[in-house]
């Protein structure tokens, strides 16, 4: 197994913009990537969760780690579509208009589709689904009329592989990489970049939570490198089709994996 490689540092991707991430409270993909934003020298950050305690840690760990960055944490469930849009007005206050747009927020499970129930498949897609197209539409309406913008969804392999237990979360993540194409080419047309990244396996405290040890350890076993993904890895591929350097990705659902047949 090959060890993490060290953590590299920022390079002023996103020098000047504004910034919105949906589910980056924990210690997941959504907090790396708006630790990253900041590194790569967003100029405001709003980070949204629907867990108030762990947005408020969140917000506060994230403004020590850049004093002169102004960042805002706000809740949002992003299956109420009042709740999106009064996530989207209070970015917009609160950024002075959003520049970038990451749909992190997602919700697995592992349940055989014998055993699923409706509730069970409905919230999967709810929230991974239809929360990403609710984020993007809303986004989208406040970014086309000043003709610039970059969304990055967070897809997953499972969009495109086989995996028991899986099929709601599948079935969502395949939806948000068909997503991500549509809209893509439709926002193109004013100027604003829609992509995805899809990762494998990242490794974090609740995922490490939500799925039993053998389980990871076989998923991480598969990896080329023998090992999972640190979430700051996903969150590198996320600044890229944020930044200038993705300028012509249209659509694109880039794989964040070394896994090998």
């Amino acid at each position: 197994m090959a060890d993490a490689p060290d953590y590299v540092p920022g390079h002023g991707l996103l020098k000047g913009r504004s910034v919105l991430i949906t589910a980056a409270a924990g210690k997941g993909i959504g907090f790396a990537t708006a630790r990253r934003a900041l590194e790569e020298g967003c100029r405001a950050l709003v980070v949204s969760d629907v867990h108030e305690r762990r947005l408020g840690e969140a917000v506060a760990a994230l403004r020590a780690l850049a004093p002169g960055t102004p960042v805002t944490g706000r809740l949002c469930d992003v299956r109420a579509e009042a709740e999106v849009q009064a996530l989207v007005d209070g970015a917009e206050a609160d950024l002075g208009g959003i520049d970038v747009l990451v749909n992190n927020a997602g919700l697995g499970g592992l349940k055989p589709v014998v055993e699923m129930t409706d509730a069970e498949w409905s919230t999967v897609l709810d929230v991974t689904l239809n929360g990403t197209f609710r984020m993007t539409r809303a986004a989208l309406r406040r970014m086309i009329p000043r003709g610039h913008g970059a969304i990055v969804n967070n897809a997953s392999v499972l969009g495109w592989r086989a995996q028991k237990g899986q099929a709601h979360y599948a079935a969502a993540k395949a939806g948000v990489m068909a997503l991500t194409r549509c809209a893509g080419l439709e926002a193109a047309e004013h100027g604003i970049r829609v992509n995805a990244v899809s990762p494998s396996i990242a490794m974090h405290e609740h995922l490490k939570k939500s799925a039993p040890e053998d389980v990871l350890r076989e998923l991480s076993s598969r990896e080329a490198f023998g090992r999972a993904a640190e979430v700051w890895e996903v969150a590198n591929v996320i600044m890229f089709l944020a930044s200038d350097y993705a300028s012509y990705l249209v659509g694109e659902v880039l794989s964040v994996s070394s896994q090998h047949p």
